[in-house]
């Protein structure tokens, strides 16, 4: 996926998240800090870290307005250590405090997910086999989520259900079976280069949907052995995603099997915000 901060998806979560942090204004801020105040602000890594969303930063307090100076020292996708600067923006005291949070859980958030995926992608560096992000997302902020997995290293699934077709368990259910449902999907109108990968549950649907010609299989909740000996009989006809509880100690195991990508849902429901701290120092005149 091709960021673009400008995004309109981009733009209106920043805004949502503006909207329902400040509502009718800073209450403390506003009674505590002089109109007039000019300050300083740093935004620095406190444990080491896959940084993005720092150039959010901008976005946040272009919308408050108020800031005279913005610089980005770390970009989105490098390696930060406890105490570099990330970005230092100097403006209005007030705009500085009251858009700390909403900058601070942006860049926390996302780079929560960027460092959870390096570490991912870092356990299978070398094997020729590539993490997928999935569809597990905090709903509304999917864009900026799957951006933070590409700066961790990931490769993008499908972005969602418009750009690539995954028949799993219920669809192949629903259509009667493998051969039925590709046969649907053949005929329904897909238009002419999106993906079609198929999940495949037992040794009787993997050859069937071989059969058929299935081009890109999804092997779910297999062991590795199991993917090894399913990975040997498809024999490079498709290509293979293994998914299903990947855990980040395993994934080099399942890596070396010979799957083509490996998606972990993970990366995004379950990774924990990065520690980044705010600092503000005042202007003497």
């Amino acid at each position: 996926m091709d960021f673009d901060i400008h995004h309109p998806e981009v733009l209106d979560a920043v805004r949502r998240a503006l909207a329902e942090d400040i509502g009718s204004g800073d209450l403390t801020t506003n009674a505590t800090v002089d109109a007039n105040l000019m300050a300083t602000g740093r935004f620095i890594a406190r444990q080491p870290m896959t940084v993005c969303g720092v150039e959010l930063i901008e976005l946040v307090f272009a919308e408050l307005g108020g800031v005279d100076f913005l610089g980005t020292h770390m970009h989105s996708g490098e390696r930060a250590a406890p105490g570099d600067v990330l970005a230092t923006v100097r403006g209005k005291a007030r705009t500085l405090l009251t858009g700390e949070r909403v900058a601070l859980n942006f860049q926390q958030r996302l780079s929560g997910i960027a460092t959870m995926t390096r570490k991912h992608a870092d356990a299978i560096a070398g094997t020729g086999c590539k993490v997928l992000d999935t569809r597990k997302t905090t709903p509304g902020l999917r864009r900026l989520e799957k951006w933070a997995t590409v700066c961790g290293g990931a490769t993008n699934h499908r972005i969602g259900l418009f750009d690539a077709v995954l028949i799993k368990n219920n669809h192949i259910t629903a259509a009667g079976g493998v051969r039925q449902a590709l046969e649907r999907v053949r005929t329904a109108g897909v238009p002419h280069g999106v993906a079609i990968e198929i999940e495949v549950r037992t040794r009787g649907e993997l050859e069937e949907a071989l059969t058929f010609n299935a081009d890109h299989l999804l092997l779910d909740n297999l062991t590795p052995d199991e993917a090894a000996e399913w990975i040997g009989f498809i024999a490079g006809r498709a290509k293979v995603e293994l998914s299903g509880g990947m855990k980040l100690e395993r994934m080099r195991e399942y890596a070396t099997t010979g799957a083509d990508y490996i998606s972990v849902g993970a990366l995004t429901h379950s990774a924990v915000a990065v520690d980044i701290n705010f600092r503000v120092s005042l202007e003497t005149a």
